[in-house]
């Protein structure tokens, strides 16, 4: 049997864990925390060499390999599903249009019920069984409240689901696949976690605390054990000196996370801190908080440098899972975190967070739901005004999918009809099908991509792929690429100026002095800060100049808006 401690946020106060409490015996406080014997698992036999990784092994990949640091005392108590050990995806696209090499994410969408509140439900769920409690009641926007109801089904207990209205009906539908009892409450979140309490307590059932209690954080920690194993690993590579031993592990420079009630940052913080102590790692990430615009009561009180939130009695936003107004105590303990190792809170508009939910997919092929949308635009943001560095290392929490938000992103109209004669023959068919593909090319028009970096050349094709019809040529030398360019005579060049053979310098003068290319625009992407010199080359010679690495999909697109004729 595990022994752990319970201790009070408030007062300090700490005692054995026995059983589930809502509040510290001695002053009352409701926030309450885990603590363990982390001596048992600090133990130094040379340089980098430690008890805990080596003992990790025998548990295999899931959440639960780090069970000698969660709440749960036997084994036979564990409720799983599967959750955890997500992968760590490197952002190649992203990060090459952005300019920042070390973007990871954390893609959490892989849960049994594709949120990061598998974990909290895995664990919180587990805790209930051990407890001996049968009915439970949680408040909920969305992911939570599916992730304990399938959690509560697999463990047989009997769970009360309370959602604001404005929560998508086929998430409520879910849950109550699931079995839960859902009470939909005409109100905001913060009203529905009062009325949620409130039949708890007439009713003398379990209600979940979430962030104040003691499951959920440490649920959540779980991330940020399971990032700084995957990134100590993916930093490591192939280093032969470390085949036959445990990698070393490493926190990333910044944590990026959608903010509503604050326990995910609150959580992965807390299980940084345990690494830090136990020796495993030897920095703590700075925070980025991101909230939309329309409820950011986090971002208006650390703005005003304010150590408690400014609530919002009426949000505006339409990322319903973000809309908690009233953050409370979790934002005290965010703005102390973010004040004591670094880091901001940044608000972005919904109207952003939908332009990076397609960014996303469209770049990298991770499709995700608003509020993770959220963390990205965030992060498109934080990297723009220069408080995120190139050089450092970005994990960004990634959790749900679109659905059932598609039809917002893309609108109805996102196939093309094509129509085939079931009354021709073989032959007919085939001519029939090719000419529906070429009245398709109708609308085509015609860009011609110069580039020598194979990167850059296949970001520029995927950005103008994602957009529409476009044919597209590439050339990756100067030479090839003017051949290529006379040949073809596209609607449109896109260019590098550094290349083998002939530069770009040398093709937009050429092109400017021949009358059958001298009409068509050119559009310069260049790592090369340019002098006054070359710029005076460029000057009336092209339609658009971008730095490679600082431009955005919409900026390109926009500029190729203004060149191709209409």
């Amino acid at each position: 049997m595990r022994a752990f401690s319970i201790t009070c946020r408030a007062c300090g106060a700490q005692r054995p864990f026995t059983h589930p409490i809502a509040a510290c015996p001695e002053c009352g406080g409701g926030w309450l925390d885990a603590v363990y014997e982390y001596g048992r698992y600090h133990h130094t036999e040379g340089l980098n060499t430690y008890r805990w990784p080596h003992a990790l092994k025998r548990y295999g990949a899931s959440l639960w390999r780090y069970r000698d640091l969660l709440p749960l005392r036997h084994d036979q108590n564990i409720v799983t599903l599967g959750e955890g050990w997500t992968p760590l995806l490197k952002a190649h696209n992203l990060g090459l249009m952005l300019g920042h090499p070390n973007i990871y994410i954390k893609d959490e969408r892989q849960g049994p019920t594709g949120s990061f509140k598998d974990r909290q439900a895995a664990i919180a769920v587990s805790a209930l069984k051990e407890a001996s409690i049968t009915e439970a009641v949680v408040a909920s926007t969305g992911n939570v409240a599916i992730a304990y109801s399938a959690y509560c089904a697999r463990a047989g207990i009997k769970l009360w689901v309370f959602v604001p209205s404005s929560v998508p009906v086929e998430k409520m539908r879910e849950m109550s696949l699931y079995g839960s009892e859902v009470i939909k409450v005409t109100g905001t979140y913060d009203q529905t976690k009062e009325i949620a309490a409130q039949f708890a307590t007439s009713k003398n059932i379990f209600l979940d605390r979430g962030i104040k209690g003691i499951a959920a954080k440490e649920a959540m920690k779980t991330l940020a054990f399971e990032v700084a194993e995957q990134l100590g690993a993916a930093m490591a590579g192939d280093d032969p000196m470390l085949l036959n031993t445990p990698r070393p592990w490493r926190a990333p420079d910044w944590y990026v996370q959608a903010v509503s009630g604050g326990l995910g940052p609150v959580g992965v913080m807390k299980g940084f801190a345990e690494l830090n102590d136990l020796g495993l790692i030897d920095t703590m990430p700075k925070l980025a908080n991101v909230q939309p615009s329309g409820c950011a009561p986090m971002i208006q009180a650390f703005r005003q440098d304010r150590a408690t939130a400014v609530n919002v009695d009426d949000p505006m936003t339409d990322i319903i899972t973000l809309a908690t107004g009233k953050p409370g105590e979790a934002y005290e303990v965010l703005y102390e975190l973010t004040k004591r190792h670094g880091g901001t809170f940044e608000a972005v508009t919904d109207t952003e967070a939908f332009q990076a939910l397609r960014v996303v997919a469209e770049m990298d092929g991770i499709s995700v739901e608003p509020a993770t949308a959220v963390a990205f635009a965030g992060l498109f943001k934080l990297i723009r005004q220069d408080v995120i560095q190139p050089h450092e290392i970005v994990v960004v929490n990634c959790s749900g999918h679109t659905f059932p938000v598609e039809k917002q992103i893309v609108g109805e109209h996102f196939t093309r009809d094509m129509h085939v004669s079931n009354g021709a023959s073989h032959h007919g068919r085939s001519e029939g099908l090719l000419t529906a593909l070429e009245e398709l090319d109708d609308r085509v028009q015609r860009i011609a991509i110069i580039e020598d970096n194979a990167d850059s050349a296949r970001l520029v094709r995927r950005i103008l792929q994602a957009q529409g019809d476009f044919l597209i040529d590439e050339a990756n030398d100067g030479i090839t690429g003017l051949a290529l360019i006379q040949r073809t005579r596209p609607n449109l060049v896109i260019l590098d100026l550094m290349m083998p053979g002939m530069d770009g310098f040398d093709i937009v003068e050429i092109m400017k002095h021949d009358r059958y290319l001298s009409n068509i625009p050119v559009i310069v992407i260049t790592a090369k800060e340019l002098t006054a010199v070359e710029r005076e080359r460029l000057d009336g010679k092209i339609k658009g100049l971008l730095q490679k690495g600082t431009f955005m999909d919409s900026d390109l697109l926009n500029d190729i808006r203004q060149a191709l004729p209409t």
